[in-house]
């Protein structure tokens, strides 16, 4: 009996944080389109990514962005000559996702747009896709480990064999650098002092504080939660890497020093994959593929 109960309580919490995932989406609407390209410090989340995406995708082929939000990426790639299916759980995103597409005029290689989740691509048969992307953090909008597990296995199933598989999460040992910052302002002290150590310890936010509810991963958990669902880690990437939470001073070199913020990216592709760089890191980046069994 006590068992029945924990899981209704175990997947009534699984539906609400997703319900406050999709709202808090739906209210942030086109801001999400514009962040990763607003200014030098989040545009390195999205070069990071297109440069391993570069590194690993195949020369051509079918491409799923589970999660894909306003099209950011399936863009992107479109006008790079792929064919690409779009798939989110925000209405919203996917209509600024139309609008951009079309803005765009690569209708004719985004194939499909879709609404749903990462945890459930039954819409799609094993093995359909050349290359798989789940980007931007939604793995870690599962808050619910089982849900998070079944949306690996997922991405897995659709994969064709050798197909590369990118997933990038929200990293756990960039929050303490935030908190430098949050900690000095009237009344976020208060507010977040509670909670660290629970936090820390379990990575999981159950919404209530200006995001969307959350897991935050450390790398050796998402490498292990990708290994045990049958994949083969090819690399482990920090995308904001060694800048983590230093978003004034990024944004302040690259205005004033353009070209000497040129020269610090080269050097943070050299070490992003370092485990001090990934670990840190605000998002992580994981490029799998399947085992061969």
């Amino acid at each position: 009996m006590s068992s029945e109960k924990d899981k209704s309580f175990s997947d009534s919490t699984s539906e609400r944080t997703i319900k406050l995932v999709k709202e808090y989406y739906e209210s942030y609407g086109v801001k999400e389109w514009q962040r990763l390209v607003k200014d030098a410090y989040h545009k390195l989340e999205f070069d990071t990514t297109m440069y391993f995406l570069g590194k690993y995708l195949p020369r051509k082929g079918l491409v799923l962005d589970a999660g894909g939000g306003p099209g950011r990426y399936t863009i992107e790639l479109a006008k790079q000559g792929y064919d690409v299916i779009l798939l989110d759980l925000t209405p919203k995103l996917l209509e600024i996702a139309r609008r951009r597409i079309k803005r765009e005029k690569v209708q004719d290689k985004v194939k499909q747009i879709i609404e749903g989740s990462v945890d459930n691509l039954s819409m799609f048969p094993d093995e359909s896709f050349d290359a798989v992307m789940c980007l931007g953090g939604v793995l870690s909008h599962l808050v619910d480990k089982k849900r998070r597990q079944k949306a690996i296995l997922e991405l897995k199933r659709v994969a064709k064999k050798e197909a590369p598989i990118f997933i990038s999460v929200i990293g756990r040992l960039h929050l303490p650098v935030g908190w430098l910052f949050l900690w000095g302002e009237a009344g976020h002290a208060e507010f977040l002092m509670p909670h660290v150590d629970k936090l820390m310890k379990t990575g999981d936010y159950y919404g209530g504080y200006g995001f969307a509810p959350a897991h935050f991963y450390l790398p050796e958990e998402l490498k292990g939660d990708c290994e045990s669902a049958g994949l083969d880690v090819l690399e482990l990437v920090g995308l904001e890497g060694l800048v983590t939470g230093h978003e004034k001073e990024v944004n302040k070199l690259a205005r004033k020093r353009p070209d000497v913020w040129d020269k610090w990216k080269k050097m943070h592709l050299s070490v992003c994959t370092h485990p001090t760089s990934v670990g840190i890191s605000e998002h992580m980046l994981i490029i799998c593929k399947k085992q061969n069994l």
